[in-house]
């Protein structure tokens, strides 16, 4: 059964094709979810998948795309997996 985990990025991610670039990796990895800007200036989502392309994800989070600089990953396990199928950028 495959793991959920709410995320929220908080450094320079955005403007940086964050989000792009997340959902990019997450599609590689076989990882379904979303992610999105915040008003804050993070960067959040939701991800699910297999316990080891789950991992990965968190370590490609740690740092993002060349442009980004991460300075704080929150990575927590949730109950609720994200709706549909594949990995989305919201508005």
């Amino acid at each position: 059964m495959p793991a959920s985990y709410r995320f929220t990025v908080h450094g320079r991610v955005q403007g940086v094709y964050f989000r792009q670039s997340t959902a990019d990796e997450a599609t590689r990895l076989g990882v379904e979810g979303w992610v999105r800007n915040c008003a804050d200036g993070s960067v959040e989502g939701v991800a699910a998948g297999p316990a080891e392309a789950l991992e990965r994800l968190r370590e490609w989070l740690c740092h993002g795309p060349p442009a980004a600089r991460v300075d704080d990953l929150a990575w927590s396990a949730t109950e609720s997996p994200p709706p549909g199928r594949g990995f989305r950028v919201l508005r």
